[in-house]
């Protein structure tokens, strides 16, 4: 008897359907095909271990499943209980009739219980698109499912529940999540804010600017200055996500395994840090079959790099190409994917080695050419894609007493979002344009004009303070997000003054 049950896989963010064909006929063997990894092929010991510990059993005849289609190589445990009800069904051991109407996914334990999988609500998404009318899986994997409308979800702890469904000898509960009432419910569930912060006004300013064009942001300054302190709180202040960015970033998510158990949808900007030793291609991602990787992970949010020159030049180098185009290409022998990459780089840095180069109290001991070639760990080319440099230093001792609070990241959001909203109506007709930090050199020129004396203004400052050519088109992005803070349709000199200041690193004499 030949029988078809149905399950998915998950290539990039995007899931595509698999139809699993069990054929039953004469004789004992036991075949599997259609492309199948070592993962799956492990699949037939662990089925014949979970049935029988449940008083089934795999039939002793001539058993062929083939994975269609066979030509795209099916990889993970996933596929135990699609392929598990598709011999029972086939061997006349449950009822065959329903089968095909549900898309079935789950690892199975030996004792027939179910192990949580990965990429669970795209899958869910390309059910809901191929017509199916529910979808069975591991009951820690059911929340994240359930906020896909329009589609059944059952959520199952041991392989006879499904059984028994199918056979309609028993009822499995049906998730059910509002998405959009746990969407907007979650919306602020900040842990950390601003107001934690001690001093640092200027620091806080020059996030809040970042914040508000998408600039990417380098801060510079000693041990102990704040620079991870404020760098988490960054998320707080960016304007929250909408459903649509909520769900791109949970599919993401979802295909790396990073949701929690029980977790439906992400409603925070993620905030990713990796280690400084972290690989290229742990970075960007890859794998046989391509797997999002930091950079991915961090798409709507926040990539923080502690101690950027700390990191391998080629890690440092791949992150060039998805800052610019905001996505990320993944070209492999079999297959070529595309993970989105739409991120905020924030960097830190110690200014030198000892990490007290500029110290207000506290002498640097570096020698005399150390200071500039550990700036030059890092390339040129990605500082030009950091629009905003700022120095930090320590907190006196006076303002780390002080009990009052400083202002909130709720205050700040209000007047990021404020901004954000200008933007939205200056690039409306600008499809890869969102904000401020995305302008090209032609729409640059286009709407951040300025008058003689903010030429004037800026010819002066790269005379006097020895800026680079490259400083130019970052101060004038700069420059334009400050005047959406207020509001000011055209860029003030007092603008230019302020975006001049965070071009640190360009600055001829800042290592000496």
């Amino acid at each position: 008897m030949l029988v078809k049950t149905y399950g998915s896989a998950v290539y990039g963010i995007n899931a595509n359907t698999i139809t699993v064909e069990v054929n039953i006929d004469k004789g004992v063997s036991f075949s599997l095909v259609g492309l199948p990894d070592s993962a799956v092929k492990e699949s037939q010991q662990r089925i014949a271990a979970a049935l029988s510990n449940n008083g089934y059993k795999l039939p002793g005849k001539a058993i062929t499943i083939n994975m269609a289609p066979a030509d795209i190589r099916k990889e993970g445990s996933a596929y135990d209980l699609t392929i598990a009800i598709g011999i029972l069904a086939a061997s006349g051991q449950i009822e065959a009739e329903q089968v095909g109407d549900y898309l079935i996914m789950g690892e199975l334990s030996l004792d027939g219980g179910m192990q949580p999988i990965k990429g669970v609500l795209p899958i869910a998404i390309e059910a809901r698109k191929q017509g199916f009318k529910g979808f069975i899986l591991p009951a820690a994997n059911a929340r994240e499912a359930a906020i896909v409308d329009n589609l059944e979800v059952y959520g199952i702890n041991n392989i006879t529940e499904a059984i028994d469904f199918l056979n309609g000898e028993g009822n499995l509960e049906q998730t059910i999540i509002d998405t959009r009432e746990e969407f907007y419910t979650r919306l602020n569930e900040a842990e950390l804010d601003f107001s934690d912060v001690k001093g640092q006004e200027n620091i806080k300013r020059a996030l809040e600017i970042a914040a508000a064009g998408g600039h990417n942001v380098i801060l510079i300054g000693p041990p102990g200055a704040g620079k991870t302190m404020l760098a988490k709180r960054l998320p707080t202040i960016l304007p929250p996500l909408n459903l649509h960015e909520a769900l791109e970033t949970t599919k993401i998510h979802s295909v790396a395994g990073k949701l929690g158990k029980d977790t439906s949808l992400i409603s925070m900007r993620p905030f990713r840090s990796p280690h400084h030793t972290i690989s290229d291609v742990a970075l960007v991602g890859g794998g046989g079959i391509p797997q999002p990787g930091e950079i991915s992970l961090a798409h709507n949010g926040v990539l923080f790099l502690d101690e950027l020159p700390e990191f391998k030049r080629t890690v440092l180098e791949v992150l060039r190409q998805p800052l610019e185009d905001r996505i990320v290409h993944i070209s492999r022998a079999k297959m070529s994917v595309e993970f989105p990459a739409s991120l905020m780089l924030v960097a830190s840095m110690n200014p030198c080695p000892c990490g007290y180069y500029n110290h207000p109290t506290k002498d640097c001991v570096c020698a005399p050419g150390v200071v500039q070639k550990y700036l030059n760990k890092i390339s040129g080319p990605l500082l030009d894609r950091i629009d905003i440099h700022v120095e930090v230093t320590p907190v006196p001792i006076n303002e780390l007493s002080d009990e009052r609070k400083g202002e909130g990241s709720t205050n700040i959001r209000e007047r990021v979002v404020k901004a954000r909203e200008i933007q939205s109506g200056r690039f409306a007709e600008k499809k890869s344009v969102y904000s401020n930090a995305q302008m090209g050199s032609k729409l640059l020129k286009e709407i951040c004009r300025i008058d003689e004396s903010g030429k004037e203004m800026l010819k002066k400052a790269t005379d006097r303070l020895g800026l680079s050519a490259r400083a130019y088109d970052r101060i004038l992005k700069v420059s334009r997000t400050i005047a959406d803070l207020e509001s000011s349709p055209e860029i003030q000199p007092h603008h230019l003054a302020e975006a001049i200041q965070f071009r640190s690193l360009d600055r001829e004499d800042w290592a000496g």
